[in-house]
């Protein structure tokens, strides 16, 4: 096990209720640069490959925030409904390459698709997802996922409320525009970015965003000009 970069800890399954071992990360990690769509490259480790939490007894499987928190009675009985005729658990290991982070992944997806989860939270997991093909350089796999995150946070937009938890939808404009720059859609990515630029309230509301969205805008501008 990577004792300097996680621990293992015990937590109750919030389907089944039986205790399951999980993994957790350390949070002093060190980073070595952001790419425009907040994935974060560290140093001799990828907390990404941890960040969905299964059970060993049934094989629920989310991120660590949909793990812990109160699961709605109709959502848990329609996952029980669903294991108790499915095989899905996956063998623990303390520690995780990217075959098992992506076997992860594509288990929480299951799930949050199974149960109807928010389309701005299906997004997340493509987009963690995406980063982890990234960080194993398959590109194909990595574009697949990217794509996913958009059109789910596209459908985000259209159908559900902002703020989401520390989601505003202008961090998701900015974050799809990100996304297709990331896939190199440069006519998607110039389309998404312009609404927050050309948006005087976001330049006083949130000046952080507005200038990682004009420094991205920039960026495609001299890329064009090149």
């Amino acid at each position: 096990m990577d004792e300097q970069h996680t621990y293992i800890v015990k937590k109750t399954c919030p389907v089944c209720g039986k205790e399951t071992r999980v993994i957790k990360t350390k949070l002093r990690l060190v980073a070595n640069k952001t790419d425009v769509d907040f994935c974060v490259h560290y140093r001799d480790f990828v907390p990404y490959f941890y960040h969905i939490w299964f059970c060993e007894n049934c094989g629920f499987a989310a991120d660590e925030a949909g793990f812990l928190k109160p699961m709605p009675q109709k959502k848990r009985q329609k996952i029980a409904a669903f294991l108790s005729s499915h095989q899905l658990a996956l063998k623990f290991t303390p520690v995780r390459g990217v075959p098992e982070a992506v076997a992860s992944y594509k288990l929480a997806i299951f799930y949050a698709e199974l149960t109807e989860e928010s389309f701005a939270h299906r997004a997340g997991l493509y987009l963690h997802l995406a980063w982890v093909y990234r960080e194993a350089g398959d590109k194909e796999h990595e574009n697949q996922a990217l794509q996913k995150a958009a059109d789910l946070y596209d459908l985000s937009l259209m159908k559900e409320h902002y703020p989401m938890g520390s989601m505003t939808d202008n961090m998701v404009i900015y974050l799809i525009g990100a996304i297709y720059f990331e896939l190199g859609n440069i006519e998607k990515a110039t389309q998404y970015l312009s609404r927050i630029i050309s948006d005087n309230s976001v330049r006083i509301q949130d000046a952080k965003l507005f200038d990682r969205s004009r420094d991205l805008w920039q960026l495609i501008r001299e890329q064009k000009e090149n």
